[in-house]
């Protein structure tokens, strides 16, 4: 059997070069991980995985395929095509990371896998990214949609195409996927997203609760560095040096833009397909880690769809299922190709029987800043909200949770403007990264704490956590954070799942208002959802405090809360045990070949916590070496690191900074090129100081350098 002429030889439209074919028939190697940048895409070879090379159909592989778009726009991508002569159905993915040089070591592991079971893939660079024409401008823009319905259309027109096309992606593919979705293009039938949210407002890298989290600049500048490189001089020729010049005078920090929206507004509303659930009308599969940032998405999508629907929530980090650390690993690319099957080409896989909701219950263990392994079992729900949740109000009495309240005298605290370390980050990246919390202990002192009685038999908590607090505060800016943690026999304190709100938000996220001075108020704080079985003998503790640094930018003074014992109560998601949680079977994860690679030089992660005994300043200090890595079918070497630098004493709000900065590298053809973005940011009472700057050199000659230094008023922020 063999493709048709046209796709065989790689003729492509409008007019583009030939495309270049390859196999994916290289033999598996070890010690390939991802170029930097890209979230959760970090692997380390093949020790946990099997590598799958016999599948039922052959796949040839287009690099370039040119799509031209209406608007003369051509868009770079690669084809993994089943050999065969009958029709198939395709699955998209449009990301900004490179496919090149960028996700082309998990593209070699998740494509040629569904094209080897018959369903062509087609890996996009976004217009503006990679070897694509135009200029990347902001996340999530509406041009990005129309593109990606333009692409489908042409994809489902294709004269190997049954017509059916699925969309996926992880992060921002799995951002688009449900905004590509809510545009109903009619050849759309099926996604799969991953790690991704609903509201772009309360659940992405910018804003948390109404506050703005220390992501926002930091994913800013990964996006600095990644525009400001060049196009593969090997696929799109003699422009390249052209386009890199272009991209290069157009770059921006995106902080511009998010530093100017700092309320929910227009801005956020679109792209955010909670503002219209019904819209989506395809079948959605939501995948998750509870240790991603983005875990809250997957229950709310099951909630609100009306469309058919499935979810997995698993132990990982910001991460594909059959990668992700922590483990256990799963095969996500079996359970992806049945639903694709499924969706795309009426195959009766059985992925409809399964639970709605497969969802990992995390075990007892103790706190670690980062693990290979997560103990727990899986768990089934039917339907997600469940019907089989029970709900325990406890009050927050003096120091203690109770079933009944109890009064007392007030309870006040004031933390320090250093309080949060310990958490770790807003949401892990996995891999050996010291992302994740440690013993809460030190964070505990720093809090107003209540505990319960030492459990008398093991409790399974699923679901989000809701506080209703009644507090006063000494300043109309505040916020709140809460932690609920699992409290050891021997007094170790492990995160559980935290919330964090600006209390000017407390009613709105579109319309922010001063706090009460001195005036008891309520507030409704939710917890992220979580899942985990606490053993018998151990306490529950909530633990309140007003500072989450390094996640949360502090508001201009520190606060002082006041809460009343009796009158604040928290309700706990009781998950009573279920007989088809051992119907929830994974097959073991797979992968097809690696990309032919090699790591020259190896990874590594740094973290440090500074105290100055002096000036009584606390650094913390995040340094990611990516490494460098050849990548042999393609001719293309790069290398790259990331420097996150947090500074701010315990006195005074106004003394925080944030310093980044990333270093990338690249060898292809005749390019010999490197670069650095750089962002700070500081506030003082009323503004924001963003200042961040590009500088790209050839040849270790400096060619460009350009920055910026912009002011933003405080929004409430």
């Amino acid at each position: 059997m063999c493709a048709s002429e046209s796709r065989k030889r790689g003729r492509t439209i409008g007019g583009a070069p030939a495309a270049q074919e390859k196999t994916t028939s290289s033999p598996p190697q070890t010690g390939v991980r991802s170029s930097p940048g890209n979230a959760g895409m970090y692997i380390k070879g093949t020790d946990k995985h099997g590598v799958r090379t016999e599948f039922p159909f052959a796949v040839d592989v287009i690099d370039p395929q040119w799509i031209t778009l209406s608007d003369g726009t051509r868009i770079a991508t690669t084809m993994w095509m089943p050999r065969t002569t009958e029709k198939v159905p395709c699955v998209v993915e449009m990301i900004p990371y490179r496919r090149r040089d960028g996700s082309v070591f998990r593209d070699f592991e998740l494509h040629p896998w569904w094209a080897g079971h018959g369903i062509a893939c087609c890996r996009v660079d976004l217009r503006g990214a990679g070897d694509s024409d135009g200029i990347l401008a902001d996340e999530y823009l509406p041009r990005e949609q129309e593109d990606a319905c333009e692409i489908i259309a042409w994809l489902a027109a294709q004269p190997w195409s049954n017509g059916n096309v699925g969309m996926t992606g992880i992060s921002w593919g799995g951002f688009n996927s449900l905004q590509v979705a809510a545009r109903r293009p009619p050849a759309l039938k099926a996604i799969i997203t991953l790690c991704s949210t609903d509201d772009r407002y309360a659940d992405d890298v910018h804003y948390f609760g109404g506050a703005l989290i220390s992501e926002n600049e930091m994913w800013a500048n990964v996006m600095l560095a990644f525009n400001s490189m060049p196009p593969d001089p090997q696929i799109v020729g003699e422009r390249w040096r052209e386009m890199w010049m272009r991209r290069l005078e157009a770059n921006r920090s995106w902080s511009e833009h998010w530093l100017q929206h700092q309320r929910r507004d227009a801005y956020w509303k679109q792209g955010s397909v909670c503002e219209d659930w019904s819209r989506i009308q395809c079948a959605v599969m939501t995948v998750c880690g509870w240790e991603d940032s983005y875990s809250n998405t997957t229950p709310r999508l099951l909630e609100h769809l009306q469309c058919p629907k499935q979810a997995i929530m698993g132990p990982w980090s910001h991460a594909f299922p059959h990668r992700g650390d922590p483990g256990p690993n799963i095969g996500y690319l079996q359970e992806a190709t049945r639903w694709w099957k499924h969706w795309l080409a009426g195959e009766d896989t059985g992925i409809m029987d399964e639970p709605q909701y497969r969802v990992f219950i995390s075990g007892e263990e103790r706190p670690r800043p980062w693990y290979k392994t997560h103990a727990g079992t899986w768990g089934a729900e039917d339907t997600w909200p469940s019907q089989r949740i029970k709900w325990r109000k406890l009050f927050l009495n003096d120091g203690k949770l109770g079933p009944r309240a109890k009064a007392g005298a007030p309870l006040s605290l004031c933390s320090p403007a250093t309080a949060g370390t310990d958490y770790g980050r807003h949401g892990g990246y996995g891999g050996e990264a010291p992302d994740l919390a440690i013993d809460q202990r030190r964070e505990d002192g720093q809090s107003l704490c209540f505990d319960t009685a030492p459990l008398t038999e093991d409790l399974t908590l699923l679901g989000a956590v809701e506080l209703d607090l009644e507090l006063s505060v000494d300043q109309p800016l505040a916020h709140v954070a809460v932690r609920l943690c699992d409290v050891y026999p021997d007094g170790t304190s492990a995160v559980m799942t935290y919330g964090v709100l600006n209390l000017t938000h407390r009613n709105s996220h579109e319309f922010p208002e001063p706090c009460p001075v001195n005036t008891p108020f309520k507030a409704r704080v939710k917890l992220n959802d979580f899942a985990r079985t606490i053993p018998k003998g151990h306490r529950l503790r909530l633990a309140v405090q007003t500072q989450f640094w390094f996640i949360v930018w502090p508001h201009p003074k520190l606060t002082t809360i006041t809460l009343t014992p009796g009158t604040s109560v928290v309700r706990l998601p009781v998950r009573p045990p279920n007989a088809k949680d051992k119907t929830v079977r994974f097959e073991p994860p797979m992968i097809t070949p690696p990309a032919p690679s090699r790591q020259l030089e190896e990874e590594r992660w740094h973290k440090t916590v500074e105290d100055d005994l002096v000036t009584r300043l606390r650094s913390i200090r995040l340094k990611t070496e990516f490494g460098r890595w050849s990548i042999d079918d393609r001719n293309i070497e790069g290398s790259a690191s990331n420097e996150e630098s947090f500074f701010i004493h315990p006195d005074d709000p106004l003394s925080a900074r944030l310093v980044t900065t990333y270093r990338w590298s690249m060898k292809s053809g005749p390019a010999d090129v490197s670069g650095l973005a750089h962002t700070e940011l500081t506030a003082d009472e009323t503004h924001f100081h963003l200042d961040w700057r590009v500088e790209a050199f050839e040849k270790g000659e400096p060619i460009f350098r350009s920055g910026a230094s912009k002011t933003f008023k405080r929004d409430f922020c």
